[in-house]
């Protein structure tokens, strides 16, 4: 788990920094160097994510969704995901209620 503000690794080529969270949102900012992958997970949350730079194909219960920067997706509680970087890529992402499991107390 990462401290609120502090840049940490994820998983190989994925560092993260989460934001200042508010009462029920929270968000974080996500780098990816090409190639890089967040593992197939799901949570209760519910999540939006924005590409800030690059190209990342997502997989959301198998079927993949290609985001590009200037591109979100929606990604409903409970569904099983994960992501590969096509390029160099950020992300920023927004979720609700807060991730409990990746704030730091």
């Amino acid at each position: 788990m990462g401290a609120i503000g502090e840049w940490e690794n994820a998983e190989p080529g994925v560092k993260r920094k989460i934001l200042q969270p508010g009462k029920s949102l929270m968000m974080m900012e996500v780098h990816f160097i090409a190639g890089a992958e967040g593992y197939e997970h799901s949570h209760p949350h519910e999540q939006l994510s924005y590409c800030l730079e690059g190209e990342l194909e997502f997989r959301l219960d198998g079927k993949p969704v290609t985001v590009k920067a200037g591109e979100s997706i929606v990604i409903p509680s409970g569904v099983k995901h994960g992501v590969t970087a096509k390029a160099d890529s950020v992300l920023l992402d927004a979720f609700t209620p807060l991730r409990e499991d990746l704030l730091r107390k």
